[in-house]
């Protein structure tokens, strides 16, 4: 395990406040956008049982979604999220994200 990134070893602790506060304030969104995510699946982690894997990414991404004025400027944030919370390498190529902004 401790080959995988720093902020995938800790993501089920890291920010919990955070994300119930997110949760709060974008109530239903919230909820929405972790079904795209996870209908999605763009890393491959959709095990059909684990439909709350998305919600800390979730979390991080709505917030900064109130500054797109476009779907290539949500899909460019969802891709940057996905960069920061597993990695370039595992986040892959930015239009892997271009259903999930659509």
């Amino acid at each position: 395990m401790s080959e995988w990134p720093f902020l995938l070893r800790i993501k089920p602790k890291l920010s919990a406040w955070r994300r119930k506060r997110v949760q709060r304030k974008f109530g239903g969104l919230f909820q929405d956008a972790s079904i795209i995510l996870f209908k999605h699946d763009p890393i491959g982690i959709n095990f059909e049982d684990n439909t709350d894997e998305y919600d800390c990414e979730v979390g991080t991404i709505l917030p900064r979604m109130s500054r797109c004025a476009s779907a290539n400027e949500v899909r460019r944030v969802v891709f940057e999220e996905f960069q920061r919370w597993f990695t370039p390498e595992v986040a892959g190529d930015e239009m892997r994200y271009d259903l999930i902004a659509n």
